[in-house]
């Protein structure tokens, strides 16, 4: 399973597969909306809908949908104006919600650390947003039906969604970016259609919070020097030292510069506490997401039906072709999200690799107490240390026995299943 589920595009992840659309069936009101790129008057019309109209689920779906995909046009408005290189830079690949692909800005600003943590807390305020309208769709016979890789976004903020910023469009740009060579054609997109209902809606929300847990990490630390060290391979004209040109040998080299680049980020990977409150904030996320998954599964295994499944029961059909959800797949997961509790609870031990048997990490108080984050430390296990307990510690063959399960794609799977 594709590792780009870990993006806010998560969704395309399916859309090399033809469905056809559902014929005689009003669409949502929400759809006219996202397929033009529309959303604010979106947002306007479903907000004035549920004014009159308290009790629609659908339009509450769709209202929490809009926010949600508004988030991530935000976002990728606010990474086109300060130059964001997204999937194009080695080291931005690699980090979570500024690899998103947007536009090539001809004339960016300056990016500074500041523009950075402020670009994270809007986007945990817009996330924070859908997840409180989506916690508010009760009816579990809502349906969604979406024509998604149509929908456009605004990326660069210019006041218009053009052809080249429909979602389709912008994932096939980021497999590029992330030489996976996979590509999507016009005609695939078009008949590609998810039929969301209300465990997708459970779902949308667990990814709200595992975004959002993200955030609060990285705003409960001061990463300044890591933007120092990596700056200038995330965002065009960053506000970062760096080498001047004159004095390199040659300035084509990238790869060699890139590796430099992240030797040193290691080097300076040392942050200390900004706000500690946020992480146990992450924490209170990183719960909800579990909450979300095992409310998710109940629902789907409910469903008497096989519409156009986003994640399918092991007795439907999803739209991702050649992927097959198998009984002993959903049991696993199930144990991996009890394993999961126990270790944010601090009931089970994280192990360490430097650790006996008979110690752990206990995570919770990480996230309670933190401490400054020195990677090299970690990795030394000093930095452990103050979080060793004697007790129950997480069992590698647990591990193993789940990989065995996905077939070596747990991780990406759990992307997926959120």
């Amino acid at each position: 399973m594709n590792r780009l589920v870990a993006l806010p595009l998560v969704v395309l992840a399916g859309l090399q597969v033809f469905v056809p659309p559902a014929r005689g069936a009003e669409p949502p009101l929400v759809e006219k909306f996202l397929l033009e790129g529309r959303l604010n008057e979106g947002h306007k019309a479903l907000t004035e809908q549920l004014k009159s109209r308290p009790d629609d689920n659908e339009a509450c779906f769709g209202l929490g949908t809009l926010q949600f995909l508004s988030a991530v046009e935000r976002l990728a408005q606010s990474l086109y104006r300060f130059g964001a290189l997204g999937p194009e830079s080695r080291l931005g690949r690699m980090l979570p919600i500024v690899r998103i692909a947007v536009p090539r800005n001809p004339s960016p600003e300056k990016a500074t650390y500041d523009d950075v943590r402020a670009i994270l807390r809007n986007f945990l305020d817009d996330l924070a947003t859908a997840e409180t309208t989506l916690a508010a769709v009760k009816d579990q016979n809502v349906k969604l039906p979406l024509h998604f890789g149509l929908i456009h976004l605004d990326l660069n903020g210019d006041g218009k969604a053009s052809d080249d910023e429909t979602l389709w469009r912008i994932f096939s740009a980021l497999n590029r970016g992330l030489r996976r060579g996979e590509e999507i054609t016009p005609a695939e997109a078009e008949a590609f259609v998810i039929g969301f209902d209300y465990a997708d809606v459970l779902w949308l929300r667990g990814y709200c919070h595992l975004l959002s847990s993200l955030c609060e990490v990285a705003l409960a630390y001061d990463q300044q020097s890591l933007f120092a060290a990596i700056g200038r391979q995330l965002f065009d004209k960053a506000d970062a030292p760096a080498l001047p040109d004159a004095l390199l040998r040659d300035t084509d080299r990238r790869v060699e510069g890139d590796i430099a680049d992240a030797i040193v980020a290691i080097h300076l990977a040392h942050y200390p506490v900004k706000e500690a409150a946020r992480m146990k904030s992450a924490l209170g996320h990183l719960q909800q997401v579990i909450q979300c998954s095992r409310e998710n599964w109940k629902a789907i295994q409910a469903e008497t039906d096989d519409d156009r499944e986003w994640i399918p029961s092991s007795t439907q059909k999803g739209v991702i072709p050649g992927v097959r959800i198998a009984p002993e797949m959903i049991a696993g997961w199930k144990d991996f999200l009890d394993e999961a509790d126990l270790l944010l609870k601090g009931k089970k031990l994280a192990p360490h690799w430097r650790f006996n048997a008979q110690h752990g990490i206990n995570l919770r108080r990480v996230f309670e107490e933190p401490r400054e984050f020195d990677l090299v430390l970690w990795a030394h296990g000093e930095a452990a240390v103050p979080y060793a307990e004697e007790g129950l510690v997480s069992d590698r063959q647990t591990w193993m026995r789940l990989q065995q399960i996905f077939g070596g794609q747990f991780i990406g799977f759990a992307f997926w299943f959120n």
